[in-house]
């Protein structure tokens, strides 16, 4: 087995704003109330100037790759997903980042043929297809993506994957392992049961735990909760790390910690593998980007 050295960024969450101002068709069923909570409270809550300051901020660290796991957008407008594409292209071209989206991207069910044509080159798989999951083969990691977003009621923020995507899951990371790369997972929501509040989580996360568990994986990374946070699910060969990042553009004390990103480091010689993280974010005192 050969060795690897890898260095992995990962963000999400971005919210890119400010929303273009919507038609009344657009405003239509839950896009109104998300138009509503954005201008009364998220508007206040993510900036994007310092959005840009943490992206800076990741490019000079030099990673081999980017993972940007959803949220990219707020009510699914043709509008935002435009100037979202804009933004992930600044991050780095469809070799170097991966993307996989989030409840908000996927906020009405009219949102998503859009939302999938546009950023179909940063989450198209080796073979070429579009489609979740894909399986990206970098530098002797297997990054797998998936996408929990789906539509839902007004109030409700949960994700889904579906029975296909977890057999697809299963064969992909069965595939990897055999082929000894180091298979890293990403998704929106935390894909373990209690990883979120009531109507906010992933629906199928029992079903995720089982894969894992059968299955195994070196890393999970995912956002959603806007807040750093580490859990682990068993494997076949011990615990797996699940990793949640905060989101990539909120304030200092607005809502939740302030932005911030994670770097991985993923060594393997031989047998031997060792994953190193940590996090890179906003000062709640000085307002600058630090390690955390």
């Amino acid at each position: 087995m050969s060795s690897v050295s890898f260095l992995l960024a990962h963000l999400s969450d971005a919210h890119i704003g400010p929303i273009p101002r919507p038609n009344l068709a657009e405003l239509l069923g839950k896009r109104a109330t998300g138009y509503v909570n954005w201008l009364r409270k998220r508007a206040a809550q993510h900036d994007m100037s310092l959005l840009a300051r943490l992206v800076d901020d990741l490019l000079a660290q030099k990673p081999d790759h980017v993972a940007m796991t959803g949220d990219i957008v707020n009510i699914g407008l043709s509008g935002e997903i435009a100037l979202a594409r804009e933004w992930l292209g600044r991050l780095g071209g469809p070799e170097q980042v991966s993307f996989s989206p989030g409840n908000h991207d996927a906020y009405v069910p009219g949102a998503m043929a859009l939302l999938n044509e546009t950023f179909a080159p940063w989450s198209r798989g080796d073979d070429g297809a579009v489609g979740f999951p894909y399986l990206r083969r970098r530098g002797g990691i297997a990054l797998i993506g998936l996408s929990s977003g789906v539509p839902t009621a007004p109030f409700v923020a949960s994700g889904r994957l579906g029975a296909k995507q977890c057999a697809d899951l299963a064969a992909l990371l069965e595939r990897t392992e055999a082929e000894g790369l180091a298979r890293v997972v990403l998704l929106h929501h935390p894909p373990h049961r209690g990883g979120a509040r009531a109507l906010r989580g992933l629906d199928d996360a029992g079903a995720f735990e089982d894969i894992i568990a059968a299955r195994g994986a070196e890393l999970v990374l995912h956002g959603h909760n806007h807040r750093q946070s580490l859990h682990h699910l068993p494997g076949p060969r011990g615990k797996v790390p699940v990793v949640g990042v905060a989101s990539a553009s909120a304030k200092a004390g607005a809502h939740q910690p302030g932005a911030a990103y994670h770097l991985f480091s993923i060594e393997r010689e031989g047998e031997r593998l060792a994953i190193e993280g940590r996090a890179r974010g906003v000062d709640n005192t000085s307002g600058e980007l630090v390690d955390l």
